[in-house]
C-alpha cells in the first residue's frame, strides 16, 4: 500500500497530503519522436479503442447518436440507462425546456431538472437505445447506478450491451445497508458474460477491493468538475493525481496477486483540457472519463448546456449547471481535429499525441512511466511514474 506523508492539522489529528492534476507537470526526456509514430490506442477486455476516452453518462453530452459518434471517433460512449433517453420516447422537448430555462449566467434550475427526471425509467426504452447503438456497429455501453443494478441489469444484458458501467459518486465493494439486500459486486460480476467497469473509487484500498470483484476497469475519482458542488454539499473532494497514483499502485499489486490479471484505471474528475488528460495518464490512468468538455461539440444534445448526472438527485442535488456555450466544431473535431484556440479545449487527443511525442513515448503503457514534477508544492522532482508526498 502506498505511503504518503501525514500532515498534523491539529493535536493528534493528521491528514494525508494529496495532489491535484494541476499541481503535477510532465517532464520531457532525452528522446522525442514524430507524433505520427505515437499510438493512443487502448484495449479493455476484447474491445479496442483508438483514443483513451470514456464519456461521462450525463444526458447533457450523451444521446444514442452522440454515443455512436464517440465510437466512430475512436472512444467509448456511455449512455445513462437511468437518464432522459430511458424516460422519454423523444426527449427533444425536454431538452428545449432545459435550454430555454438556462440563463446567461447559469444553467437550468435544479427544480426543473428534478421535475423532468421524475418521469419513470422505462426498460423497453433502455433496450431500444442499446439496440440503436449496436446497429451502428460501435461498442455499446450503458451506466446503471449501484442502487438499480439488480433491477435494470436483466434488461441491459438481454439487449446485447457490450460493456456494463456501474457508477455512483462513490462505489464500494462493502456497502452496508439495513434496508434490504446490498448489491454484492463480486457475486454479481461473476455471473455475467460481459465485462464490467465500476466506480468511483477514491483511494488505494477501495480500488483494490473493486479490482477483486472481477471488474475489468475501475473508475477513480468522484467526478467533480468545475461545476460540481459535492465539496460544498458533502465535504468530499479527492485530489485526483494522488487518487490515480494510488489506484495504479493497487493495479500493480493486484496484477502480482493474481499472477497477471490487469484491471484498467479510468480517471474521472475535473479533467477539462488536453493538458489534464495527459497528466492523468502520466499519473497512471489507462483512460479518462470526460463530460463537460464535450458540451462544445455540435452533436451535444443539450446544445452547450451542462449538468452532471447527480445534479437532478431528488433529495441531495450536488452538481452545478452551466449556461449554454457556442459549439466549436463537430465531436470529431473536438476530440481529434485542429485546434483554433490555445486553451486546451479542442483537439483533445491530438494534443495528447503531441505530448507523448515530445516526451519520447510510443504508446500509453510506456507513457505511464514518464517523469513528473510537482509545481506548487516545492517543485520536487519525481521518478518515473510515481508521486511523492
Amino acid at each position: 500500500m502506498p505511503v504518503r506523508d501525514n500532515v498534523e492539522i491539529g493535536l493528534n489529528r493528521f491528514a494525508r497530503r494529496g495532489y491535484d492534476l494541476d499541481e503535477v507537470s510532465i517532464v520531457p526526456s532525452r528522446r522525442t519522436r514524430d507524433h505520427d509514430d505515437v499510438s493512443t490506442a487502448w484495449q479493455i477486455d476484447a474491445f479496442r479503442f483508438e483514443i483513451p476516452l470514456i464519456t461521462s453518462p450525463s444526458d447533457a453530452v450523451v444521446s444514442p447518436a452522440t454515443a455512436i459518434a464517440v465510437g466512430q471517433a475512436g472512444g467509448l460512449g456511455v449512455l445513462n440507462a437511468e437518464g432522459l433517453w430511458a424516460r422519454y420516447e423523444d426527449p427533444t422537448e425536454v431538452y428545449r425546456q432545459l435550454r430555454d430555462a438556462a440563463g446567461t449566467d447559469s444553467g437550468p434550475p435544479t427544480a426543473l431538472l428534478q421535475q423532468v427526471y421524475g418521469e419513470p425509467v422505462k426498460p423497453d426504452l433502455i433496450a431500444a437505445r442499446i439496440k440503436e447503438m449496436g446497429a451502428a456497429g460501435v461498442t455499446t455501453a450503458v451506466r446503471v447506478s449501484p442502487q438499480h443494478t439488480v433491477a435494470l441489469a436483466p434488461t441491459v444484458l438481454a439487449a446485447g450491451v457490450d460493456l456494463l458501467v456501474i457508477q455512483g459518486t462513490i462505489v464500494s465493494a462493502e456497502h452496508v445497508t439495513t434496508a434490504g439486500d446490498a448489491l454484492n459486486l463480486k457475486e454479481f460480476i461473476a455471473d455475467l458474460d460481459v465485462p464490467v467497469i465500476v466506480g468511483g473509487a477514491a483511494d488505494y484500498q477501495t480500488a483494490l477491493h473493486l479490482m477483486r470483484t472481477g471488474a475489468a476497469g475501475v473508475i477513480v475519482g468522484v467526478g467533480a468538475d468545475s461545476w460540481s458542488t459535492a465539496d460544498a454539499v458533502m465535504g468530499i473532494r479527492v485530489p485526483l493525481a494522488s487518487a490515480i497514483a494510488d489506484a495504479a499502485a493497487a493495479r500493480r499489486d493486484y496484477l502480482d496477486e493474481t499472477g497477471g490479471r490487469y484491471v484498467h484505471v479510468i480517471a474521472n474528475g475535473r479533467i477539462e483540457t488536453s493538458g489534464a488528460i495527459a497528466r492523468a495518464l502520466a499519473c497512471g490512468a489507462d483512460a479518462v472519463q470526460l463530460g463537460e468538455p464535450l458540451r462544445v461539440a455540435e452533436e451535444a444534445p443539450a446544445g452547450g448546456v451542462w449538468w452532471d448526472s447527480v445534479a437532478a438527485h431528488p433529495r441531495l442535488p450536488r452538481g452545478g449547471t452551466s449556461a449554454p456555450v457556442e459549439p466549436r466544431g463537430s465531436l470529431a473535431d473536438v476530440l481529434n481535429g485542429s485546434a483554433e484556440a490555445a486553451d486546451g479545449r479542442t483537439n483533445l487527443f491530438g494534443a495528447l499525441r503531441r505530448t507523448m511525442a515530445k516526451t519520447g513515448y510510443r504508446d500509453l503503457k510506456e507513457f505511464q512511466r514518464v517523469d513528473l514534477v510537482l509545481g506548487g508544492n516545492g517543485g520536487s522532482a519525481v521518478g518515473p511514474g510515481h508521486l511523492v508526498g
